[in-house]
């Protein structure tokens, strides 16, 4: 079966290189980009998929020479036959991972909300060190981040940050984050030496597109007031805040970083509609979980995801019972291991359900 579907993707790989050098398509820039995007993607297949056929032919050479009469050429084969065979199955099982069902938006912009959860100041401090962990990696991968949205602590820490991570693949490779991060460690202000315990709350949303939700005018109530806070002479004399409350699912969102009535509400809207997608994201990931016990998504918002514990230079994701002793280099950034770690295991785990059928 798994063999059929890849010579199709091979007959559709060939004409999609046709397609590239058709002056027709090069002239359509929008057709153009699509096919590339296409031919991209199938690129890797291609590569695993040859090696398998190659492999396969290998292994069958070996069968023969086992049949023949030549004894160093037996032994040889006796040898090779098991490493190939392995390689062979190592090679099935990428390529059956490679075809999975495609997340539609994994290749999308991500907003991510970060809160300070229980746990007082030290908990602010932990969601402002998290935001920059986020943008550090932001920064490894080449990706642009925004912020969108901030309400800051008095004491370096931030009560909730909104921001914007633009850049190709940013969900697929974030949308594992979302939920509760615990960090355990001794404050700074703590004077007897006892350490704390501290959540903050991680969602990472696909930005969405208008044409994705549909929102009417008659659905939103925005009001307009003055922003609080630290901001010279605008704060408190000029009604530039915005808050949008979308009336039919009670979300509302608060903007009020900008000196900018128009970009307060730009930024709101954003905000809003990608909260939007997300609901329906967690809707149809219920369903999902509600025909298996193995939830394959994002996961659950409530969840406690992760531990971060600073006197054993120690991070732990307790969904996948990964240990990692680099807590220094994770919070500066360097979050690729635990990235790919999470995407292969949701991976496996919805390829075993669909060999089971359950889909």
């Amino acid at each position: 079966m798994i063999l059929d579907k890849l010579a199709e993707l091979e007959t559709r790989y060939d004409e999609l290189g046709k397609l590239l050098s058709d002056p027709d398509i090069i002239s359509n820039q929008n057709k153009y980009r699509e096919y590339s995007k296409e031919h991209s993607h199938l690129s890797e297949i291609m590569e695993a998929y040859v090696e398998l056929r190659s492999v396969t032919e290998e292994i069958a050479d070996s069968r023969e020479l086992l049949e023949g009469s030549d004894a160093d050429m037996k032994e040889l084969a006796k040898e090779e036959l098991p490493l190939l065979q392995v390689r062979e199955e190592t090679l099935t099982e990428q390529l059956k991972i490679m075809l999975l069902p495609k997340d539609p938006n994994d290749d999308k912009n991500v907003i991510v909300e970060i809160r300070a959860g229980a746990g007082g100041d030290e908990s602010t401090l932990f969601a402002s060190e998290l935001y920059r962990m986020y943008s550090r990696y932001a920064e490894t991968q080449g990706w642009k981040t925004e912020t969108l949205s901030t309400n800051a602590s008095g004491i370096s820490g931030v009560k909730e940050v909104i921001a914007m991570i633009q850049g190709h693949g940013a969900y697929s490779k974030l949308k594992h984050e979302s939920g509760v991060h615990r960090v355990q460690r001794v404050p700074e202000t703590e004077t007897q030496g006892r350490r704390h315990t501290s959540t903050v709350t991680v969602a990472v949303m696909p930005e969405a597109e208008e044409v994705e939700i549909e929102v009417s005018p008659d659905e939103l109530r925005i009001d307009t007031y003055r922003s609080g806070g630290a901001g010279g002479q605008n704060v408190n004399k000029v009604e530039t805040a915005i808050r949008i409350t979308h009336i039919p699912t009670g979300t509302v969102v608060t903007c009020q970083d900008e000196k900018s009535q128009h970009k307060n509400k730009q930024r709101a809207m954003k905000i809003l509609l990608s909260r939007l997608l997300d609901h329906k994201i967690q809707e149809q990931n219920k369903e999902i979980s509600s025909k298996r016990k193995a939830q394959v998504g994002t996961g659950d918002r409530s969840e406690k995801i992760r531990t971060y514990n600073f006197p054993q230079n120690r991070v732990t994701d307790h969904r996948i019972g990964l240990t990692l002793h680099k807590l220094v280099e994770i919070m500066e950034g360097d979050l690729t291991e635990l990235t790919e770690s999470l995407n292969t295991y949701f991976q496996t785990e919805q390829l075993k359900h669909l060999n089971q059928g359950e889909d």
